[in-house]
């Protein structure tokens, strides 16, 4: 699938802190995409390659 703003994404990047980490895409420029993470109390908003984020299938979860 396509990565866009609004999708909802995981990093796939094992060696990174964020691995499996959901988000959500707010931009993408340049092969990269700003991924919102939002927790409990705190928001991050990180930057990663397109090549290490993957597009959550809503209807997967259950």
């Amino acid at each position: 699938m396509m990565i866009l703003p609004g999708s909802v994404v995981t990093v796939t990047n094992s060696n990174d802190i964020y691995h499996k980490f959901e988000g959500l895409v707010q931009r993408v420029t340049d092969g990269k995409a700003a991924v919102l993470f939002e927790g409990g109390n705190w928001d991050k908003l990180i930057t990663f390659r397109l090549s290490e984020l993957e597009v959550v299938d809503p209807k997967a979860k259950k």
